[in-house]
């Protein structure tokens, strides 16, 4: 008997998806900060075994939209609600019981089963986590609720047996050597945006994109040139900085954890385009993949 199946992830900004998503998946595929809207895309981490294929999706936090990008953002997780086996709703106990009310009625009305991961718990008294779940299910009385630390791994190995009692019966969909089905492209441009996330301010990381123009492979070293997109010429001096320094801090970073991610050496070079409104624009966020 094999079993197989989509175990989506999902819930508002800054509770631990992709945290949660990179200690299930065992690798640092998601990218993390303390920002909002830091997961932009619907990725998949695939955990193979013998006689199991889980495929985790992270999704980008629930809001309401303000750009097409939020619009589009808001349908890779509303494809996250279309074709999950299991569904893991992760929350924390900071958060007010005010997800979405769309997403909450139709969370209400799934009839795939639903882990509600309460997160986060190592961080209050235990009588503010028992008061949080039970809040959580007043509001989801058919979920399973769990407290969980995904930055401490409490609780995640129960979470995996229960992924695994209530996984389908199905053959594997993807090839047992796969743990994503993103290319080698997309996490280089992840990890660069990751570390404008980190060291830049206000609106400057919601207005960049990072797109890989070239990636080169030989035996010993990855070749990579890579363009930020910034949606005004200001902001373009922003991302430089004083005589180059700040691109160079981001390059320097970015180099690094490429090394660690793919286990090469690695040459990035960087550079800075403007691409007018391009949040607000159908076709250039169609070009960027969303």
């Amino acid at each position: 008997m094999h079993k197989a199946g989509f175990v989506n992830i999902i819930g508002c900004p800054n509770v631990g998806k992709s945290t949660l998503m990179n200690a299930l998946v065992g690798e640092r595929l998601s990218i993390i900060t303390s920002k909002a809207q830091t997961t932009r895309h619907r990725m998949m981490g695939i955990v193979n075994n013998p006689d199991c294929q889980i495929i985790f999706s992270d999704t980008p936090g629930i809001l309401k939209p303000n750009y097409k990008l939020h619009e589009k953002m808001m349908r890779f997780v509303a494809d996250a609600m279309e074709d999950a086996d299991i569904f893991l709703l992760i929350t924390d106990v900071y958060e007010d019981v005010q997800l979405e009310e769309s997403y909450i009625t139709k969370l209400s009305k799934v009839t795939q089963p639903m882990l509600l991961l309460v997160n986060k718990m190592d961080a209050v008294d235990h009588e503010k986590v028992l008061a949080k779940i039970n809040e959580w299910h007043i509001k989801l009385p058919k979920a399973e609720i769990l407290p969980i630390s995904a930055l401490h791994k409490t609780n995640l190995g129960l979470i995996m047996q229960r992924i695994l009692a209530l996984l389908p019966e199905h053959p594997a969909y993807f090839d047992k050597e796969e743990i994503t089905d993103k290319p080698e492209r997309f996490f280089v441009s992840e990890i660069i945006r990751e570390k404008i996330l980190l060291h830049y301010h206000k609106e400057i990381p919601y207005s960049t994109e990072v797109v890989v123009e070239s990636f080169k492979e030989d035996e010993k070293i990855i070749r990579i040139e890579a363009v930020i997109y910034v949606e005004r010429e200001s902001q373009k001096g922003i991302i430089i900085g004083h005589k180059g320094e700040s691109l160079k801090k981001v390059g320097i970073e970015a180099r690094k954890d490429c090394e660690t991610f793919f286990g090469k050496q690695i040459h990035l070079e960087t550079f800075v385009k403007v691409d007018k409104d391009w949040r607000t624009n159908e076709k250039r966020l169609k070009n960027f993949g969303y």
